[in-house]
């Protein structure tokens, strides 16, 4: 059994779409982030860095006591391997699934994440913030749709590098991208939405919360951390 910590976010629904297509057996325990659930003592035990999503693993292969992990990359590497699916086992596939997760967690992730603040919550309009953000963001989908040229996947092979992608490809029009541009993507992403696994991902979603309008109360929440905020 897998307790999973997770919220409706892109990084949240990485790890949902994981468990939906592997099988693997899992509970979900919802961390209201934007309440401050996620600074309970509690939690902060399994994810130092105040984050969702999180995992508890409570059969681990080595037997042991239950195995804790934080980051969305390194929960779905984890999990790749503890199911020996959705990663290569061939030297080359593995490489190129993991330099991809990699360029999502380190590249597509921040730099849309900042897209979305800067377009749609921050408190002032900041043009330079805002040109800034959607140019990266469209050269990292033109990256993206690129590697798509002539294969239905990122890695060839359905994987973990699809799975981390594709959350933060779906709000594409928040990020003022056209999938029009990108025509590679655009396969890619109906490919992805048809898929059974994927759509129990989102419909639990929807249920765990149905209302995904920020309060102003929860921007002051996410939005005003500093080095004070941990405890």
């Amino acid at each position: 059994m897998i307790d999973l910590y997770y919220w409706t976010t892109p990084n949240g629904h990485k790890i949902t779409i994981f468990l939906e297509e592997s099988g693997l057996e899992y509970v979900i325990k919802p961390i209201n982030i934007g309440e401050g659930e996620q600074f309970s003592p509690a939690f902060l035990q399994i994810s130092p860095n105040n984050k969702m999503p999180a995992i508890v693993d409570h059969a681990p292969a080595d037997g042991g006591a239950p195995l804790s992990i934080f980051e969305s990359g390194a929960i779905l590497l984890y999990l790749a391997e503890k199911s020996r699916q959705f990663l290569s086992q061939d030297l080359r596939g593995r490489n190129e699934t993991l330099q991809w997760l990699f360029w999502q967690v380190a590249g597509l992730g921040p730099m849309a994440g900042q897209n979305h603040h800067f377009t749609q919550y921050a408190p002032e309009v900041v043009p330079y913030a805002i040109d800034r953000y959607v140019k990266e963001t469209g050269r990292l989908y033109a990256v993206l749709n690129k590697q798509l040229a002539n294969r239905d996947y990122i890695a060839r092979e359905y994987s973990i590098a699809d799975m981390a992608c594709y959350p933060w490809i779906l709000p594409y029009e928040k990020q003022q991208q056209k999938l029009e541009d990108f025509p590679n993507i655009k396969r890619w992403l109906e490919r992805m939405q048809a898929r059974p696994a994927v759509q129990r991902a989102y419909a639990l979603a929807e249920k765990i919360n149905p209302n995904t309008q920020m309060s102003a109360d929860a921007k002051k929440i996410l939005f005003g951390q500093d080095a004070k905020s941990v405890k």
